[in-house]
């Protein structure tokens, strides 16, 4: 029953991006001296939203986040990953998914409060 609910999914779904932001930021700062690596970005939550469905009903969440190349700036030597950005973007996807891992575990505990559970 409350696996299906619109907010449940949404919640679910930007812990997912987050943790797949992570993992991408990780995957670039491994590769960052590696000659001619070309950095990836994963597209933003909301771009993911608009791309999946019409409306929020509509979103198909079990979808895959699209990776572009990153724009950033190329070294003389090919690589693009900027060590900076991908440890600050890394840092912020820890917050947003911790933020979201927060939000659906409080409204889990006031949906079983309003059905009279209390743990």
């Amino acid at each position: 029953m409350l696996s299906d609910m619109s907010l449940f999914q949404i919640y679910g779904a930007m812990a997912r991006h987050a943790a797949e932001t992570q993992r991408v930021s990780a995957e670039n700062l491994s590769r960052a001296n590696e000659p001619g690596y070309k950095a990836v970005e994963i597209e933003s939550f909301s771009g993911f939203m608009k791309r999946t469905g019409p409306t929020i009903e509509k979103i198909d969440f079990d979808q895959p986040f699209e990776l572009t190349l990153s724009q950033s700036v190329t070294a003389p030597n090919g690589n693009s990953v900027s060590v900076e950005q991908e440890v600050f973007k890394s840092a912020e996807a820890v917050g947003k998914h911790q933020m979201a891992m927060t939000v659906y575990t409080k409204t889990l505990d006031m949906m079983k409060l309003a059905l009279g559970h209390r743990n």
